[in-house]
């Protein structure tokens, strides 16, 4: 009988979905244990493993709200967002413990960190971000970026029934706003801009097919687009670390990750900087 390789206690093993690491072996023949030694009578191998998936922490604070989830590869373990304005210094370390501890984990199981990396609040995107690295540089953990603009159109794609396209917009203060256009693919139809708003916007894309407005921008924009009839608006829809998380995952398989040292957030515009002219219809 050909010799059989068995893998060593603690050995990592490649499992469908995830990782798994050898915790015991038994050898069985005719329904009977025998000892490892009796290898010439092995007629069955039983493994018993630790399964084992990637934990991803998610952070999102780019707009007011203060938003922490924590992902494996395949599930939602937990998430809390605060709505509370400018709760992101003093609340976010309080909620990723918080989270650590009701999930019965700690901060050394995770295995990545990902992050909103705007436009949004400066001060929001550079605590998220510093959080963000400064956990990634003390565990040795990868980075993952995600724009705030993608996984708010990833989050409202379950409510999207008509498969409008989408239209994130966070608000950049006066008539101004930071917005993307996606279909119902994720397709890209207008690449993420900052744009002054007036009543000709998105007036090429309106005449021919639904567009989906959401997000604290799409407010501001209700009175100028709202007599289109395929301008359809959604109130209250926050970015949300769940959604960050659940873009992350994909990254982490694909091992898309940041550059520790160089990554910073899109802010597309400085700080006290000149409202953009109007995008291109």
């Amino acid at each position: 009988m050909r010799p059989l390789a068995v893998p060593a206690r603690g050995q990592p093993l490649l499992l469908q979905g995830g990782t798994g690491r050898l915790e015991s072996t038994t050898f069985v023949h005719n329904s009977a244990q025998v000892p490892p030694s009796s290898t010439p009578l092995l007629t069955q191998l039983v493994i018993t493993y630790a399964y084992h998936m990637s934990l991803i922490l998610s952070i999102e604070t780019a707009t007011r709200t203060c938003s922490v989830a924590l992902h494996t590869e395949t599930q939602l373990l937990a998430t809390q967002t605060l709505y509370v304005a400018n709760s992101h210094a003093e609340m976010l370390h309080q909620t990723i413990e918080h989270l650590l501890a009701i999930s019965a984990r700690t901060i050394q199981d995770l295995e990545a960190v990902a992050v909103s990396n705007g436009p949004g609040s400066y001060t929001g995107l550079r605590i998220g971000f510093s959080v963000a690295k400064g956990l990634c540089y003390a565990l040795e953990l990868p980075l993952i970026a995600i724009p705030t603009l993608s996984a708010m159109a990833h989050g409202i794609q379950p409510y999207n029934t008509e498969q409008a396209l989408r239209c994130p917009m966070i608000d950049a203060r006066r008539m101004e706003v930071y917005c993307m256009l996606v279909d119902a693919q994720d397709r890209v139809l207008m690449p993420l801009c900052a744009m002054v708003v007036d009543d000709a916007s998105f007036q090429a894309y309106l005449q021919h097919t639904p567009v989906l407005f959401f997000g604290d921008g799409a407010a501001k924009c209700r009175p100028l687009l709202m007599r289109h009839s395929n301008a359809s608006f959604v109130e209250d829809v926050t970015p949300t670390a769940q959604s960050i998380g659940q873009l992350a995952q994909k990254k982490f398989q694909q091992g898309i990750f940041e550059d520790l040292a160089s990554a910073v957030p899109i802010y597309l515009k400085p700080f006290g900087g000149k409202p953009s002219t109007s995008a291109d219809r």
